[in-house]
């Protein structure tokens, strides 16, 4: 993982599976997607000490882009890295770079952004607080 951080919020290592191909006999630019999206599940697992429950404030994804870079086949393992860049009052940027172990190089980079919903309300709400501090104390002030 020459290219790729191993200090990052998230990391997390996938099997690529026949499945994932597509006609073009390469992974699915879908399945890069489903990937960044495990990743972020990992996130929110980690800051609530393995735990995927939310109450009334949900994060939901308001944006994303993947920038495929290399072609994936099966048989290869990947590994996701998943890093906040950004925290904004109502929102999270993240970035998520997929690895290929196969073939030693980063495939694929992906930025997304999340927004805390009140899912009763349906509207948008500030992060809370303990979300911001589960990132804050990893990578310090410097988000805001």
């Amino acid at each position: 993982m020459n290219d790729m951080k191993n200090n990052s919020y998230v990391t997390l290592e996938l099997p690529v599976q026949w499945g994932d191909m597509d006609a073009a006999q390469h992974v699915n630019n879908t399945v890069y997607l489903r990937w960044v999206e495990s990743a972020r599940i990992k996130m929110f697992q980690k800051m609530q000490e393995g735990k995927f429950e939310f109450g009334k404030i949900v994060p939901i994804l308001a944006w994303q882009e993947c920038k495929y870079i290399f072609p994936v086949t099966f048989p290869d393992q990947v590994v996701i890295t998943l890093d906040v860049i950004e925290l904004m009052k109502d929102r999270i940027l993240c970035e998520g770079k997929i690895h290929s172990k196969k073939h030693e190089r980063t495939v694929a980079i992906s930025k997304t952004l999340l927004m805390a919903f009140n899912s009763e309300e349906s509207k948008k709400e500030p992060l809370p607080e303990a979300w911001q501090k589960s990132f804050t104390d990893f990578y310090g002030s410097s988000l805001f």
